[in-house]
């Protein structure tokens, strides 16, 4: 299950699994924001491969526009996968702290 909407500073939260089966969820909450955002990571159980390439269309379309997405309180394993897809070079990452 996924759980993805705007914070109270405006930035976008997404809770749970980022996987095939919610790719088209959060593919469509994703194609409405414009500019530069926020994506708080904190609640972010796992991504799959179809997670990243809803994260990657989104990044390219923002990144076309002057803007792009910044990932913030990534936790360690989600931080690895990013670091192992090469993604890392794609987005600006904040791990978790602590």
């Amino acid at each position: 299950m996924l759980e993805i909407g705007v914070g109270e500073q405006g930035e976008i939260v997404v809770t749970g699994r980022l996987d095939a089966a919610q790719t088209e969820n959060a593919q469509s909450f994703l194609d409405t924001i414009a500019g530069s955002a926020v994506l708080d990571c904190a609640g972010l159980d796992y991504v799959s491969s179809a997670g990243l390439g809803v994260l990657l269309k989104t990044q390219k379309r923002l990144m076309e526009a002057g803007g792009g997405l910044k990932l913030v309180n990534v936790n360690p394993h989600i931080h690895n996968i990013f670091r192992y897809s090469g993604f890392d070079h794609i987005f600006e990452i904040e791990p978790a702290s602590g």
